[in-house]
């Protein structure tokens, strides 16, 4: 019974939803859930339902970051591969 109430949590996205967030809305999200997380008022099961959130939304932030990253990486190579025989 514990395990069908921890799958029908209200206004949860599922995981593979996490996946479509652009970046902007990932942060923006993962700002009110720190908001709401400082403010406090809220249950122990509430905090834990938002500290879980703010976790997968961190991870798609990060996801963002590196693809990010990756793609900076790539130019910058590809740069220094067509300027090397200048």
């Amino acid at each position: 019974m514990a395990e069908q109430q921890e799958q029908e949590r209200p206004g949860e996205v599922p995981q593979g939803a996490d996946d479509a967030l652009g970046y902007e809305h990932a942060r923006d999200a993962l700002l009110e859930v720190v908001r709401q997380l400082e403010n406090g008022g809220t249950s122990l099961e509430e905090s834990l339902a938002l500290w879980e959130r703010g976790e997968q939304l961190a991870k798609v932030c990060q996801r963002w970051l590196d693809g990010a990253r990756a793609r900076l990486d790539a130019a910058l190579a590809a740069e220094e591969g067509t300027g090397a025989g200048e």
